[in-house]
């Protein structure tokens, strides 16, 4: 075997080995971040009552675990058209520089959404692909919390000013509007503080989804 030959070898054998070590590391890393990382639900939702948690919870809580194994994760997303339907799937990405991993999540847009525009449909749409493609690649449950465990019992009532309808609550209403729900919507409307349009809003669009 000529000494050239040998060398090249050698050479493809340590490309070799870095690569194994390499694809080795990133699996390792990400087995380590899977089984420590702690992502709160720190959005609540009044309408519902549960908490849950956002795609930017899962990013803020996975800041100091990305600097500490040297780990890159980015984010991409993509619109295509399946059986007439808009889909936008979004893909995470976790990369040492060298090797990745990638899993993605996708979520249906209805650019014609009763009680949205068009930027608040995609959007949407955005926020719960992101959010599954993160939960999915770093195994985070995403059950809903209770508001509460206590006993009903030890409650003692008290007097509350009605809180004024926010832009989470209204989009948490029309969901249950747009998925046969009008009926929990029309029961707790007179709960909120909300403008006259919101209220005409939502009161026609649940005697429209109950025809």
């Amino acid at each position: 075997m000529g000494k050239s030959k040998e060398i090249a070898i050698k050479d493809a054998d340590r490309v070799a080995n870095y690569q194994n070590e390499s694809k080795s590391n990133i699996y390792n890393s990400l087995k380590l971040i899977q089984s420590s990382l702690k992502a709160p639900k720190g959005q609540f939702n009044n309408f519902g009552k549960y908490s849950y948690r956002s795609a930017e919870d899962i990013l803020e809580a996975l800041k100091p675990h990305l600097k500490e194994h040297n780990l890159i994760l980015a984010i991409s997303e993509n619109t295509i058209e399946l059986g007439g339907y808009l889909i936008l799937e979004s893909t995470a990405t976790l990369s040492n520089g060298v090797d990745s991993i990638s899993v993605k999540a996708s979520a249906g847009i209805n650019p014609e959404r009763k009680g949205m525009d068009i930027a608040q449909s995609f959007g949407s749409s955005s926020s719960y692909a992101k959010k599954y493609a993160l939960g999915n690649l770093f195994l985070l449950d995403d059950t809903k919390d209770a508001d509460s465990t206590t006993n009903p019992k030890e409650v003692k009532p008290v007097v509350k000013s009605k809180p004024t309808m926010t832009t989470d609550i209204y989009n948490s209403m029309l969901e249950y509007i747009n998925t046969g729900k009008g009926s929990v919507v029309a029961a707790k409307m007179d709960n909120y503080k909300m403008t006259k349009k919101q209220s005409d809003t939502l009161t026609r669009m649940i005697k429209e989804n109950t025809k």
